[in-house]
């Protein structure tokens, strides 16, 4: 129709509002548009800077009423014009589906206009909540029971009707209820708990979890119905009306799920073990927006989900990797990450590092070292190890405490094998043997040792990081390190000058007199306990004094051994305390109780938790900010660096025009701040 020079495309009021009696007075029904009432020539407020927070047709300004007819009159579709416009059409929506109470092919019509302006408004929390829960009860009204599908996103703050409605029926009924409506439930439940796995990588929580459900009820979650019966009402988005309602089934009242606890409670279960197996996929698509349906991001899937998201890519992939691996194994760093990222990175970080070993983990090969347990990353013109895991492998961090005593052991040994710059065949079949030999251990970790001891033998080894990781070993750290460095230099039965000054360097770095290295070695081992003698006794004149005992062999005393690695605990304890710095990357590492970031206080913690709220900082900024938390800048950026440093490897704020937050230890941290709360 035709209005003040404009033509409308329908689905509105138009005539005398009736007046309302609402609070005691009469108040003209908002969604009718009164052609008795001005207009102004343009429409130059799409701001919606005069409008209230309730409009209504008859009480917004001409300017207003000018706008709103331009929008309407556009195809009702703009976004750009303020979300007050869409609400005042809706009014009348809603309106005509309740109280005029239409035929059921008109409702429909009203709830796909309905739906069209909630995709529209989409990022509009108001939008997305009252236009919801229009939704849920229009959908109720026009649809068989047995066609109401599954709701995965609720921005209100009650389970949606129609999920109550369905689920309810589902009860009365006595049916099982499927992972999908078990999903619908949990999801729109206001007490869920999701995090950010769970939101980014939605169609892949959903499939997993539909996965897990179904493995551990494969017929579906019996669920008893209550006793308290459905019955709600609706809240006019208007506040001009409201309506009641109580459905039924076969002429009986269905029973109300609001109440039911446990359903949720399975559900959050279920979701806490699918957000935790999605979270290095979720992290990936952090660092990389657009990386879903790379080949590193369908590596880092869950194996579950392979088939559900298949990937030709990742078959290449496998095939790439087996041919290095028959070819020895050996690869520069950068191609491998070149391969699944799909360009050569200027510097490998350590997330880049470890995102392609759990990757390559998936495929069922392994990458050496891992940045999570090695001395040190590979940098970008040295090599990596690839070898076979003997299968997929989900979770790499998952390792024995012996794995990583071990581990420890080799790296060192390396370091004196490398001392004279040749790595003789003794050596290597010595250090090699050490690995067939250690008890405790599995057939996957044993062969993750034998590849990290071919990459220690392959790269040169960096003293000066070994000194600063051994500045501060205590008595029983150096103990057991004299203890290996020592076994490593008999390894090849001959103690060179090399040798000797490679351990000298290793003892000045402990504090220690380099001296001891020739008593060490002469004892063949570190004794940490006084040794027994026999008391003196005098003996007859005139007997032969006998002769010197031959020299013991190079190899080390077993006694001895026993004494410093009495138990694989005590040496995990005595080596890894050492190198913990090392192993940054799980979020556990950061988190501690009461809130605080481990090696930080309240106040710097709380500080990092503002931070994360940006990604860039301008200095007078960052030191108001530092500043409400009782902080100077200069020390706080200085304490925050240097946590992160230790952490993660890389500066979390860096100085440029002012200060940038890293988004990957931003990312690591929203996440261990999320499942704190």
């Amino acid at each position: 129709m035709a209005l003040h020079g404009r033509v409308l495309r329908g689905m509105v009021y138009v005539g005398t509002p009736p007046v309302l009696k609402r609070y005691g007075y009469g108040e003209k029904c908002r969604p009718y548009i009164d052609p008795a009432l001005p207009v102004a020539r343009r429409g130059d407020d799409p701001t919606g800077s005069q409008m209230s927070y309730w409009p209504g047709y008859s009480d917004i300004p001409p300017i207003c009423r000018a706008t709103y007819l331009d929008w309407l009159a556009g195809g009702a579709s703009d976004t750009s014009y303020n979300a007050g416009y869409m609400f005042l059409y809706f009014y009348g929506l809603e309106r005509r589906f309740f109280i005029d109470d239409p035929k059921v092919e008109e409702k429909q019509d009203l709830l796909e206009e309905v739906r069209r302006l909630t995709d529209l408004y989409a990022g509009n929390h108001s939008a997305r909540r009252y236009l919801g829960e229009f939704i849920a009860y229009a959908v109720a009204a026009t649809t068989p029971l047995e066609e109401i599908e599954p709701v995965f996103d609720n921005p209100g703050w009650d389970l949606p009707f129609s999920v109550k409605l369905a689920i309810g029926a589902r009860l009365e009924r006595g049916e099982p209820l499927s992972a999908d409506w078990v999903l619908s439930w949990f999801l729109c439940h206001p007490e869920k708990s999701l995090r950010t796995a769970a939101r980014r990588c939605q169609p892949e929580f959903i499939a997993l979890f539909r996965k897990r459900f179904e493995a551990r009820f494969p017929g579906g979650l019996k669920v008893n119905k209550p006793r308290k019966f459905l019955q709600t009402t609706y809240e006019a988005a208007s506040q001009e009306f409201s309506a009641s309602v109580s459905p039924t089934i076969d002429g009986k009242p269905l029973p109300d799920i609001s109440s039911l606890r446990k359903p949720v409670e399975i559900g959050q279960e279920i979701a806490d073990a699918v957000m935790n197996d999605l979270e290095k996929f979720s992290r990936y698509l952090g660092r990389n927006p657009d990386g879903r349906g790379s080949v590193e991001a369908h590596a880092l899937l869950p194996i579950e989900l392979r088939d559900l998201f298949p990937s030709k890519e990742l078959d290449k992939l496998a095939a790439w990797a087996e041919g290095v691996v028959r070819e020895g194994g050996l690869i520069p760093v950068g191609d491998v990450l070149e391969r699944l990222e799909g360009e050569r990175p200027e510097k490998p970080g350590k997330r880049q590092l470890t995102g392609a070993a759990d990757a390559l983990a998936r495929l069922g090969f392994g990458m050496a070292p891992d940045p999570r347990f090695g001395l040190r990353s590979p940098r970008l013109g040295e090599p990596v190890v690839l070898f076979d895991l003997g299968g997929p492998v989900e979770q790499l961090e998952d390792v024995s405490s012996v794995f990583r005593a071990t581990l420890l052991e080799v790296a060192l040994a390396s370091f004196v094998a490398h001392a004279d710059g040749v790595i003789s065949g003794l050596e290597r079949r010595a250090l090699s043997a050490k690995i067939d030999q250690v008890e405790g251990v599995s057939d996957d970790e044993r062969r993750r040792l034998h590849a990290n001891l071919a990459w220690f033998l392959a790269v040169p080894p960096d003293m000066t990081l070994l000194r600063r990781r051994l500045k501060d070993a205590g008595d029983d750290q150096q103990a057991a390190i004299r203890s290996v460095l020592v076994s490593a230099a008999h390894a090849d039965g001959i103690v060179k000058a090399e040798e000797v000054a490679e351990i000298e360097k290793v003892y000045r770095a402990l504090g220690l007199d380099p001296n001891l290295v020739y008593s060490d070695l002469h004892a063949g081992d570190v004794a940490d306990a006084p040794m027994r003698v026999r008391a003196a006794q005098p003996g007859r004149a005139g007997e032969a004094i006998p002769a010197e005992a031959a020299p013991a062999g190079r190899g080390l005393d077993a006694a001895r051994i026993a004494s410093i690695r009495q138990d694989t605990d005590r040496v995990s304890a005595v080596l890894a305390d050492i190198f913990t710095e090392a192993e940054p990357e799980t979020d556990d590492n950061t988190g501690s109780p009461g809130g605080k970031l481990t090696g930080l206080d309240a106040r710097h913690t709380a500080l990092i938790r503002d931070l994360l709220a940006q990604t860039h900082w301008s200095e007078d900024a960052f030191a108001d900010l530092a500043a409400r938390h009782g902080l100077l800048s200069a020390g706080a950026l200085e304490t925050i660096n240097e946590w992160s440093y230790g952490a993660y490897e890389e500066a979390l704020l860096e100085e440029y025009d002012g200060y940038e937050v890293s988004p990957d230890i931003a990312e690591a941290l929203a996440d261990e701040f999320e499942k704190e709360n």
